[in-house]
């Protein structure tokens, strides 16, 4: 029950057990295309170049900046948590000319400022995290894609934490890159990432398509601007799952198992109504918090569905709390990093653990480790206080 990973699915968990099959099988490759498929619609997108790429979500995350930004361009990263950090490192490491702003961990960005900043600095590329789990918080990206298009930079959202438990609307928006991770809202396991290109972002990268020497056929030429990675070339990577199926890497065919199976759960249960389940038992989440007689952090009007930071009382330990729920009740909650390290739990309501009884089983758990740490708390707050929102949904 901590920021991720989380449980995954049973479904999914069955997915993995699936024998494996060849990378150019049929079968695989249709398993291929049905994947792109599904994840346009998690997505919000009726962008072709949707597909995984093999790795984590950090993976996801590189090879997006990697392909899209060339050595000396600029870009633009609004900072307010750890992982906008992460954003202007793996940038900055591509070779870009990194500017960013930040704003203080627990809020989020008007957009007219990030609008501001586009303007002053005239990147190449605005990369945005949507969902920091580090702070709890969501940032608004509605109108940021009409004001990159304006002054022709691109708009990347890492949307890892977010997906499938936040509205996200990748054409709407003018979203032109998105990478996620299974591990969160999706419920799946770490070691996968959905990625999904507009076409002014494949333009870009197939700008700087170089087909390997020994894969390289009459009318392929070498280009001087190839992308600084090969593993996250995603030029090559489009090649791999599309028509020419241009070898690349192995497939990791239980892993793409899983992915799919998903985006199944989440397109079968319909996006909208998945949303609306991780905001009903986040809200029950952070009410049981609040009935304990606990702090919630942040800025509630941009907290996400899917986390909730909860202050650490006075007087009772981080690390005591975390290791007795764990032990006592084999339920993980998170701590937070940097600025917010030790001073907030960081609770998931997410993927498969997004259930009444998950959230109910919590905060009776954290109550009884609470009063044995020798915090004060109200007896049956949390749950009473949750179930009140579960009655007004009539759940």
């Amino acid at each position: 029950m901590g920021p991720g990973p989380v449980n995954a699915h049973p479904r999914v968990l069955r997915a993995l057990s699936t024998p494996l099959i060849g990378q150019y099988d049929p079968v695989m490759t249709g398993y291929m295309a049905d994947t792109s498929a599904l994840y346009r619609q998690v997505f919000d997108t009726v962008n072709e170049q949707t597909l995984l790429v093999d790795g984590t979500s950090r993976a996801g995350i590189e090879a997006a900046l990697v392909s899209l930004v060339a050595p000396g361009e600029r870009v633009l990263v609004p900072i307010f948590g750890r992982f906008g950090h992460l954003l202007a490192e793996i940038a900055a490491r591509a070779g870009a000319d990194v500017h960013t702003i930040e704003a203080p961990w627990g809020s989020v960005f008007d957009p007219e400022d990030v609008a501001r900043a586009v303007r002053d600095v005239r990147p190449r590329l605005l990369a945005m995290v949507h969902g920091d789990t580090s702070t709890t918080m969501v940032q608004p990206l509605d109108g940021l894609g009409e004001v990159c298009a304006e002054h022709d930079a691109l708009l990347y959202a890492d949307v890892t934490a977010s997906l499938g438990g936040n509205r996200f609307a990748a054409d709407e928006w003018g979203i032109d890159a998105a990478t996620a991770g299974l591990q969160k809202c999706l419920g799946g396991p770490s070691g996968t990432a959905p990625a999904t290109f507009s076409p002014r972002a494949v333009e870009v990268i197939t700008a700087r398509r170089q087909i390997e020497a020994g894969l390289r056929e009459d009318g392929d030429e070498e280009n001087v601007l190839r992308i600084g990675s090969n593993y996250f070339d995603l030029a090559m990577i489009f090649d791999y799952w599309g028509p020419r199926r241009l070898n690349h890497h192995t497939e990791a065919t239980s892993a793409l198992y899983a992915a799919r199976e998903c985006a199944a759960l989440l397109v079968d249960e319909g996006m909208k109504e998945a949303v609306e389940r991780h905001r009903l038992h986040g809200a029950a989440m952070a009410a049981g918090v609040r009935g304990l007689g606990l702090e919630v952090f942040g800025d509630q009007e941009h907290r996400m569905n899917n986390v909730v930071g909860v202050l650490i009382p006075d007087g009772v330990g981080d690390a005591a709390v975390r290791a007795g729920m764990l032990e006592d009740y084999g339920i993980e909650i998170g701590t937070s990093f940097g600025p917010l390290r030790g001073r907030i739990w960081r609770i998931g309501t997410m993927g498969y653990n997004a259930r009444k009884d998950a959230v109910l089983t919590t905060l009776a758990a954290l109550e009884q480790v609470l009063r044995t740490a020798g915090g004060a708390v109200v007896a049956g707050g949390g749950v009473g206080a949750a179930h009140e929102v579960y009655q007004e949904a009539a759940i």
